[in-house]
């Protein structure tokens, strides 16, 4: 019976190169999209580069500013995340989150980005513990330790969009304050997890780390929460160690360059 090759051995070098150009176009700085910019990031030769670059953009796959010279993503790559959608999330988190919750005992959940706050896609509670599930609902970024995950590690200008109007007080805890809460944020990236002690709901304590991209921009949030008496702030640290370990290894698991 034929055995089937090691992945290694089958890997092709023309399409190892156009998938390496392709992740250089979408991580990039716009002053570095240009051809010989990402031939460089991507140790390949000008000549090689450009006719990768225009097989890609043919497909739709990258489009260029011709006045600049500049690439970025194009139509069909976009498709192609809106077609996966949540579901792949989704499916490489499930297991983390289950191991958070074992290891644990508290409700391990995910979030991911959204118009104007934060919306729960996944959750695994303990089952000898009755919780109110969260799943499908938004919540604020102020008010949450998913939220200030979030913010923390945001550019500056979108930071300063959220922190602009007023923030609404839900619990005598929330911090309303915009100095207050940028202090938090700074304490936040730090520590690289944010807390909540019953900032949204007075009887819910949480930790949050988010799963970051590889220019560390945030693709979608992990938590740990629970009843006060059950997440009280002295596990805070231990929670928070757990998550930032989680969200680090999902965001860790993506094809080696």
């Amino acid at each position: 019976m034929a055995t089937r090759e090691p992945a290694a051995s089958v890997r092709i070098q023309s399409v190892d190169r156009a998938v390496d150009l392709l992740l250089a176009v979408a991580s990039a700085q716009p002053e570095a999209t240009t051809a010989p910019a990402l031939a460089r990031a991507c140790g390949l030769n000008r000549a090689t580069a450009w006719r990768l670059l225009k097989t890609l953009q043919i497909r739709g796959l990258v489009s260029v500013d011709e006045s600049t010279g500049r690439y970025s993503i194009g139509l069909t790559t976009m498709e192609l995340g809106n077609a996966a959608g949540p579901d792949a999330l989704i499916a490489a988190a499930h297991p983390v989150l289950e191991r958070m919750c074992e290891r644990t005992g508290e409700t391990a959940s995910l979030a991911v980005p959204g118009m104007g706050g934060l919306t729960y896609l996944d959750e695994v509670t303990p089952t000898a513990v009755l919780t109110a599930s969260w799943l499908g609902r938004s919540v604020p970024l102020h008010a949450t330790s998913t939220g200030k995950a979030l913010l923390a590690f945001l550019p500056a200008p979108q930071v300063r969009r959220v922190l602009s109007g007023a923030l609404t007080r839900f619990t005598d805890t929330t911090i309303t304050d915009p100095d207050a809460l940028a202090a938090e944020l700074t304490a936040t990236r730090q520590r690289g997890y944010g807390v909540c002690a019953g900032e949204l709901e007075s009887s819910l304590y949480g930790v949050s780390a988010p799963v970051l991209d590889r220019n560390r921009r945030p693709l979608a949030v992990l938590s740990i929460w629970g009843p006060r008496d059950r997440v009280p702030p002295e596990r805070f640290a231990e929670l928070g160690e757990v998550a930032l370990r989680a969200a680090e290894g999902i965001g860790a698991a993506r094809p080696a360059a």
